[in-house]
């Protein structure tokens, strides 16, 4: 179980065409996913065939798309099919996918999909300041958590850091492991560091629902379903921020999930009413692309006080000569800073230090890319360096450096391997044409020769499909 391969597009590319079946039975995955996961194209297809009483043939579609576009057809086809929105060898929606997206649009029904109002009394104190600091403290424990294990920083002076299961949840997906007494962040966990907030919480309910499968395929009573839970991250993400909701109305299964969920930071439940709970903005977010907690590397803070906007802040002035100075308080800022770089000075306010061959490569090895360490240099460069830029009209990082960082990481991958499918020893080379230009139409082909007549691709599923459509036309 690893994060690295715990993002949502590739974890639900994995699932059964039956899985699919079963999510799509609830309205809110069905726009959840229709939100976040489809690209312009694939969503102006769904809408247009949504209330058309026939199946529309591919030559209908090629209508409606520009011919310096064919391949953004591809590629949006080939991600409604492997996502079971569109029906194998069809140009229509699955059964369960069109009814759902139909109630989500136009209401009705008595699904309750997209969670039930709580008519008990709001506590006084529960607003939107209160979920948000929440949240954020939970959040920042965890953070924490995977940062003491860099050795550069520890928990803030009262904290307990999360919950024992999440510890074992960050153990189990690789993020850190036990080196005799210490703990060690991995190369995983300095991946995870690095992500903004609403993938890293992804990461970690994807960490929990693989460990969910394997309980269950183990023999274990886990007393909850990983399709379940799924359909109730996708809920969660539909319902209002700052609303409570009964936990009456959720089945038994999904009020196993609240205490994981809590510890998470994803929703809160008052203290003296258990038949309520508010949703946090790292829930009702989910399926969005907005950064709702600033992540490490945006500059998470573990202090929860009226100037965490300050000690959140982090200022770099970047030289020629390697050297650097960062104006930054926040204890996770400054072991960011020491993933890419050989801190040599800490003052109040104040930390300097080199960017060197030795540390580049050691963020590299860690999963850490040469673009970055640039782009975090550039969002966090001081005002005076971008008015100087401005100035003289100059890129705002020097040059020299940016191509030493790249230079750097090309030290550590003069050779590098990527899981795939090579294709090769086709009937005629006609049929090589065709095949590997779907492929790479679909974004799947990371290699070709066209003169020996081979390719290489990182997925197969599409391509297969493709190959008997073939195969039955030519047959035909």
């Amino acid at each position: 179980m690893s994060v690295n391969t715990t993002s949502l597009s590739q974890y639900l590319e994995h699932l059964q065409g039956t899985t699919f079946r079963k999510l799509y039975q609830q309205p809110s995955t069905a726009l959840a996913i229709y939100r976040r996961m489809l690209p312009p194209m694939a969503k102006i297809f769904v809408m247009g065939i949504l209330y058309s009483p026939a199946p529309f043939s591919l030559s209908d579609l090629d209508l409606w798309v520009k011919p310096d576009a064919v391949r953004e057809k591809d590629q949006a086809l080939a991600i409604l099919r492997s996502l079971h929105i569109f029906q194998p060898q069809s140009v229509a929606l699955t059964v369960n996918f069109r009814n759902s997206i139909r109630l989500a649009i136009e209401g009705g029904g008595d699904h309750n999909s997209f969670g039930v109002l709580s008519t008990e009394p709001i506590p006084s104190d529960v607003d939107h300041a209160f979920l948000d600091k929440y949240a954020r403290k939970k959040w920042d424990d965890i953070l924490h958590y995977v940062v003491s294990a860099t050795g550069l920083t520890s928990f803030e002076k009262g904290s307990n850091g999360p919950k024992q299961s999440v510890k074992d949840l960050l153990m189990a997906g690789r993020l850190i492991e036990r080196s005799g007494v210490e703990l060690k962040i991995t190369h995983i966990g300095f991946s995870f560091l690095l992500q903004e907030a609403n993938a890293q919480v992804w990461a970690l309910l994807l960490l929990w629902l693989e460990a969910i499968d394997a309980a269950n395929a183990n023999g274990a009573r886990s007393n909850m379903d990983s399709v379940d839970m799924l359909q109730f991250f996708f809920l969660l993400a539909s319902l209002q921020f700052g609303r409570a909701y009964s936990t009456d109305a959720l089945s038994e299964s999904r009020r196993n999930m609240l205490p994981s969920l809590i510890d998470f930071g994803l929703i809160h439940v008052p203290q003296h009413n258990s038949r309520q709970f508010f949703p946090t903005r790292l829930a009702t977010t989910l399926t969005s692309n907005e950064t709702v907690l600033r992540s490490v590397s945006a500059g998470f803070s573990a202090i929860s006080s009226a100037t965490s906007e300050e000690q959140d802040k982090c200022t770099i002035i970047l030289e020629t000569n390697f050297r650097m100075y960062a104006y930054v308080q926040s204890p996770l800022q400054i072991a960011v800073l020491a993933l890419f770089s050989d801190l040599k000075f800490r003052f109040k306010g104040l930390v300097s230090g080199h960017l060197t061959r030795k540390s580049i490569k050691k963020a590299v090895s860690h999963g850490i890319t040469a673009d970055q360490i640039v782009s975090y240099l550039s969002t966090h460069a001081d005002e005076q360096m971008y008015r100087h830029a401005a100035a003289s009209n100059k890129p705002v990082l020097p040059p020299v450096v940016i191509d030493q960082i790249r230079l750097w990481q090309l030290d550590t991958e003069r050779i590098s391997t990527r899981d795939g499918y090579l294709f090769k020893e086709f009937d005629e080379y006609k049929e090589y044409k065709a095949v590997a230009d779907f492929a790479d139409n679909i974004g799947v082909c990371a290699w070709r020769n066209d003169k020996k007549g081979i390719f290489f691709a990182t997925k197969v599923e599409q391509i297969k499909d493709f190959m008997k459509s073939r195969r039955k036309a030519n047959e035909g």
